[in-house]
């Protein structure tokens, strides 16, 4: 029989629909140290509060706040709160073709990554995990994220330039324009392509100034308000536009309209 939690426990973890992300796992820990463990995984970790204490490979390592963590998969690891007020922390679990095996030697010698944009972008790639219907923009994010790791682990991190590829963007909206109810996973608009995600996602942001799946959301947004003028209840209108539901639809309405669908569609006249 399991024992009580730890004094101070708090934690979430989900599955998300997100190939490459093997898990989600957020926690804040006071009294508990991790004993050492491997992942079949790569632990991406960011820390929101405190600070934490590791030894990786038998070596004495400390996660900040500052800072973005990096254990790689097969190598033993622990961790233990670094002061008396304890830690919170987001972790991603990535599959580990998502950075290469090949580069799990280079993840040992330098877990640590001070990198504020990595981190910046790990942090909103996280804020849309554990949203349903936001799949194409946290694909979206996380191929931003895993070039840059790729940039840390093999020395050839720096600014990104700009792809300038207005023929492949033009492809890529005409899929998209072509998707707007069903949507369209980076992946498969990837394969569809014959490109690499990251290149896809870079050429596209690079043309028309922002990211595959703000455009979408846009054209959704254009549709939904085509649709709540014909005077169709906004939970229709939400099934009919792809969104998750209709609390989707008016998040993104919103923000993009200044006002929620139900107001936009009872004032229409």
């Amino acid at each position: 029989m399991g024992g009580p939690a730890p004094r101070g426990s708090e934690v979430t973890a989900w599955r998300p629909a997100v190939p490459g992300v093997a898990e989600v796992f957020h926690a804040r820990f006071v009294d508990h140290a991790y004993p050492a463990h491997t992942h079949d995984a790569w632990t991406l970790l960011i820390i929101d509060d405190g600070a934490v204490r590791y030894d990786l490979d038998r070596h004495a390592h400390g996660a900040l706040r500052s800072h973005v963590t990096l254990l790689p998969p097969h190598v033993s690891h622990d961790g233990r709160a670094a002061t008396a007020d304890g830690f919170r922390k987001r972790v991603l679990y990535l599959e580990p073709d998502v950075l290469g095996e090949d580069r799990i030697g280079a993840a040992v010698d330098r877990p640590a990554l001070d990198d504020a944009l990595l981190r910046l972008r790990i942090s909103q790639l996280h804020e849309v995990l554990g949203v349903p219907g936001e799949e194409l923009a946290a694909q979206s994010r996380l191929t931003l994220v895993r070039d840059r790791l790729r940039g840390h682990l093999t020395g050839r991190v720096g600014p990104a330039h700009p792809v300038r590829d207005p023929g492949l963007a033009a492809r890529l909206r005409d899929l998209l324009d072509a998707a707007v109810p069903d949507g369209l996973s980076l992946d498969d608009a990837a394969a569809v392509l014959g490109v690499d995600p990251t290149h896809l996602v870079r050429s596209f942001t690079s043309r028309f100034g922002l990211p595959p799946h703000r455009y979408l959301t846009g054209r959704r947004i254009d549709r939904a308000r085509a649709l709540l003028l014909d005077g169709l209840p906004p939970a229709e209108v939400a099934t009919a536009t792809g969104f998750y539901d209709q609390a989707h639809l008016t998040r993104h309405f919103r923000r993009m309209v200044g006002t929620t669908p139900g107001r936009y569609r009872t004032r229409r006249a």
